[in-house]
């Protein structure tokens, strides 16, 4: 009995060590496209839908993508594949109008499909990858005080993304966040605030400016002789602050960061430099 006992317990221990040593697996995309979008969560009251908590901001890029107020059941997909939006046809619509009653009801309630238009804030409310189709779908709701809609819509669609066949299983994170990027782009609600702060950056670089022409041809030689800063795969957020300085903004997204520069982004995953773009 011993002996046998005495034979397991090293396997048992050369299991756990192995086991120690296997490496973390690596996230997948529908994990890292979750980190890089938030979702919206959406409630309801006597006074209709409304945003609970706000997910991450889009910008629309291209005009097209066909919408349904929130409270619709059926929700009309809208494809976006090589470069172009393919909205669904008006004879889609008008069988849906007639398959499901509820689009007459919201018709007559003044409530219509709506078509949205470069410029218009989304938030995306469903995120799915779906690597036989070669899809990523995104469905998003208006961002009613972004676009200044007055009564308050919550519109909403359903974008498939579509690629190459066999594509998607190989793509990374960062190809798929571009393509997405073409149709629906992050972005944020401060406008106001980047536009002061860029006339108060401004005016620092004009004073800058002067201070430079103060210098003598010497100092100037010498600032064009250092060497650029160099970002490399792998480097913490210590790292690159130490090498570009603080960044004009962060974008917080759990085990994804974003630290966006002047003419650079630095995208983070797990503190470690994954894209550069």
């Amino acid at each position: 009995m011993s002996q046998r006992l005495s034979g397991v317990f090293p396997a048992v221990v050369m299991g756990l060590a192995l086991a120690a040593q296997a490496p973390a697996q690596a996230p997948t995309l529908q994990e890292q496209l979750a980190a890089q979008y938030k979702l919206v969560k959406m409630g309801s009251d006597t006074s209709g839908v409304s945003v609970v908590d706000k997910g991450t901001l889009l910008a629309v890029q291209k005009g097209g993508i066909l919408a349904v107020p929130y409270a619709d059941k059926t929700v009309l997909t809208t494809k976006y594949e090589g470069g172009t939006v393919h909205a669904p046809n008006a004879f889609m619509v008008t069988g849906r109008q007639k398959l499901f009653g509820h689009f007459s009801q919201t018709q007559s309630q003044g409530q219509t499909t709506h078509l949205f238009q470069t410029g218009e804030k989304v938030y995306p409310s469903k995120l799915e990858v779906k690597l036989e189709k070669d899809e990523v779908v995104m469905e998003v709701v208006a961002c009613d005080q972004c676009n200044n809609t007055d009564p308050p819509t919550a519109n909403k669609a359903q974008v498939a993304f579509v690629f190459p066949k066999g594509s998607l299983a190989k793509a990374s994170a960062g190809d798929v966040e571009d393509t997405i990027g073409q149709l629906l782009s992050i972005t944020d609600d401060s406008q106001g605030q980047d536009q002061g702060q860029g006339q108060q950056q401004g005016g620092q670089d004009q004073g800058q400016g002067q201070q430079a022409q103060g210098q003598g041809p010497g100092d100037q030689q010498q600032a064009q002789q250092q060497a650029p800063e160099t970002i490399q795969m792998g480097m913490t957020t210590d790292q690159v602050q130490g090498a570009l300085g603080q960044p004009a903004k962060v974008v917080n997204l759990g085990p994804k960061q974003i630290y966006v520069y002047k003419d650079l982004k630095v995208t983070f995953f797990n503190g470690r430099v994954v894209d550069v773009q």
